[in-house]
């Protein structure tokens, strides 16, 4: 049983900490935690009871039937977390642990629970914006994983939607999730009915929690997703939303690539990282690179002792491929789920600029118009939907020459230095929240 739902707050025992597995979404990276884990550790959670994983092909198939070129079925999504479970549980020596998946992770999970064998391994499983009863309930296309008609939905939701040895917890928004809407305007069917509603992530049979005005990456990764998160496994509210910082933070992660138009979770060997402080007012760097390293085997560009005050631009390159400037928010802690990815300027909708771009970037949530404020050199990017927030990326063209450029996302603000796209540079401002 779940080891830790006596709460006990920051004094308890580190060995009672109960291990969790984090599971990323569809087209995702384990590399969206890592702020989640932060604040698990900045509430005295032993670190060394944390994983999150990251599925080798991310993004699913359009038929779960079908092999594609790096897509992954609900079965490869299935055998991967199993295995990743038993490593954790053999490397903790634990029986049992605690699954939290953002939106697809949870239909590993539940496979998992379900069809794998996982409710003797689970103790609980928190499922946050997961489209449990599907995005869309139609007649065509069965084999689709997210159509709540279709094959695999049907199997995993007959009988009981839970497992009697299974504590299951839904979080999920209000009306505000992209993947769970009455129309179809986010899944190519515009002002046609999906057959689902605000409620389809809810389970019979769970704890099911409403996060009012969060939208479908939020109800994972907001402080308020990770208050019921954190209750959720220990039994108590956590001390702080906040995350304390370290002093010396040691950063590491994974390059990872791109591969038949979607993102992969593989390393990928031969690619230049350099990590240069620079000015938080101008972005302009702050003398020689901080580090430097070319990827191995394993892909692993650190480790990289940094401040956790500091601005830092993280150059990313590789033969054949465009020279990405990460410019990202300050790393408050140290973390091994901090990856880059190299891709294509076709992937950051850069293509078409002569001068320069800026691709502005929030991974763990979306821009939402009336909610949130969000410019680029002091203007609102366009590409961004009215309505339900649905857009989490925006690219602006701007003029040849190296300049500044502010991007802004409500109380944060990352500068950023343009670089020539005609060369294959893309400038990236990547929040962090």
């Amino acid at each position: 049983m779940l080891l830790s739902l006596i709460a006990l707050g920051s004094s308890r025992s580190r060995a009672e900490d109960v291990p969790i597995v984090f599971v990323h979404g569809n087209g995702d990276t384990a590399a969206l935690w890592h702020t989640t884990l932060w604040r698990f550790e900045s509430n005295g959670y032993d670190p060394s009871r944390l994983f999150a994983i990251d599925m080798p092909h991310p993004s699913a198939p359009s038929n779960d039937t079908m092999r594609e070129v790096n897509r992954s079925t609900v079965e490869d999504q299935q055998s991967a977390l199993a295995r990743e479970v038993d490593r954790v549980l053999k490397l903790t020596g634990s029986e049992q642990l605690v699954l939290v998946g953002s939106s697809r992770g949870g239909n590993a999970i539940r496979s998992f629970i379900k069809h794998g064998g996982g409710g003797r391994r689970v103790s609980l499983a928190i499922l946050c914006g997961t489209p449990n009863h599907g995005v869309v309930q139609s007649p065509t296309n069965l084999d689709a994983e997210f159509n709540g008609a279709g094959h695999f939905l049907t199997r995993l939701n007959e009988g009981s939607e839970v497992h009697p040895d299974v504590k299951f917890v839904t979080i999920r928004s209000d009306t505000n999730d992209k993947y769970a809407q009455p129309t179809g305007e986010f899944v190519g069917l515009p002002g046609k009915p999906t057959g689902v509603g605000f409620d389809s992530p809810e389970l019979r049979g769970a704890t099911n929690i409403v996060l009012p005005k969060l939208d479908h990456r939020e109800v994972a990764f907001h402080p308020q997703a990770f208050r019921e998160i954190y209750r959720a496994v220990t039994g108590a509210l956590p001390e702080t939303p906040d995350i304390e910082p370290e002093d010396q933070p040691v950063l590491d992660g994974i390059v990872t690539g791109y591969e038949n138009d979607a993102p992969t979770n593989l390393p990928v060997a031969g690619a230049r990282v350099e990590v240069f402080a620079v000015d938080p007012a101008t972005g302009d760097r702050l003398g020689a690179a901080r580090h430097s390293i070319v990827t191995k085997a394993d892909g692993r560009w650190g480790p990289f002792e940094a401040s956790s005050s500091a601005y830092y631009e993280l150059v990313l390159s590789a033969d054949s491929l465009p020279t990405l400037h990460y410019y990202r928010s300050p790393f408050l802690r140290g973390s091994r789920w901090i990856h880059l990815r190299l891709a294509p300027l076709r992937a950051f909708g850069s293509l078409m600029c002569q001068g320069s771009a800026v691709y502005m970037t929030r991974p763990r949530g979306y821009f939402g118009h009336g909610r949130d404020t969000f410019t680029l050199d002091g203007e609102t990017p366009e590409g961004v939907n009215e309505g339900v927030p649905g857009t989490s990326a925006v690219t602006r063209c701007f003029e040849p020459g190296k300049r500044s450029v502010a991007a802004v996302l409500n109380d944060e603000t990352i500068v950023v230095r343009t670089h020539p796209a005609i060369a294959g540079h893309l400038s990236i401002a990547e929040f962090h929240y």
